[in-house]
Order: C-alpha cells, then structure tokens, then sequence
C-alpha cells in the first residue's frame, strides 16, 4: 500500500485570512504562461502575435478556466446540491473546479478571443500549445498537495 504525504493545503494563513497551495499554483500557472510567451514573441515574431495580445489572450484564458472550472464542477459533480443551494454557485474559495470544465471553458474562451481579435481559432491553439503544459503540471502539484 502506499502512504502519501499529508500536506497542509494552506500555504499561508494569516488571521481569518488563508493562502492555499492550489490557488498559488494557479498563480504560478499563469505567471509561467506570461513568461514564456513573451519569450515565444520574441524567439518567433513571423507569428505575428504582439505582447498586448498575449495579455488579452491570458485574460480570456483566465476567465476560461475559472468559469468553466467552476461550472464544470457544479453540472458534472454535483449538480443536485448547487441547484438545491444557489448561493454556493460563486463560492470557489470553499473549493470546486473541475478540469473537463476548465478545458471546455478555455475553448470557448479562445475562440470568443478569436471572434474579438480576428486569429484564427487553429492560430490560437498553435500559439499556445507550447505554453500550455508548465501550467498543467503546476494544476497537478496543486492537486497533489490538495491530496486529490
């Protein structure tokens, strides 16, 4: 049998106030996707992507994944307690994000981005595969730590 450790998923806890492992990571998720697609901007400039369009594009990845995350949770997990109790629909510090979700939700956010910025859904996706995995594994240790 194997023994995983038991690590405490708030970071950092300051009176009433709590930092959890799984929320830096998903600061850290992004920060990386900002990092490193400057750097893509700059290594690959026949893209044609400007840095004012990669801040929009983490804009609309952000919103993404936490809308969809979260309604992901609320209609593939647990649909009968969010209908049963509305007011913990917007209730993501008490937890509850789903993957499916987050990914159907930076679908639709890339391609609304898409619609407003005139790229190609395919030139999207394209520009971003390389940045996507560093904030997968930073999803996964946020995970792990959470003991999910």
């Amino acid at each position: 049998m194997l023994t995983y450790p038991q690590i405490d998923p708030v970071a950092i806890a300051i009176g009433p106030l709590s930092v959890h492992w799984y929320g830096l990571m998903y600061l850290l998720a992004f920060g990386l996707f900002m990092l490193l697609g400057r750097a893509h901007l700059r290594r690959r400039p026949e893209l044609g992507w400007t840095s004012q369009q990669l801040d929009d594009l983490l804009f609309y990845g952000v919103l993404g994944v936490v809308i969809g995350g979260r309604l992901g949770e609320i209609l593939f997990y647990q649909p009968g307690y969010y209908f049963s109790h509305p007011a913990e629909l917007i209730a993501i510090w008490k937890g509850g994000m789903s993957f499916h979700g987050g990914f159907l939700g930076v679908l639709v956010a890339m391609w609304l981005y898409g619609r407003k910025s005139g790229k190609g859904f395919w030139q999207i996706t394209d520009f971003i595969a390389p940045l996507v995995p560093t904030g997968l594994a930073a999803g996964r240790v946020g995970n792990f730590i959470n003991g999910e």
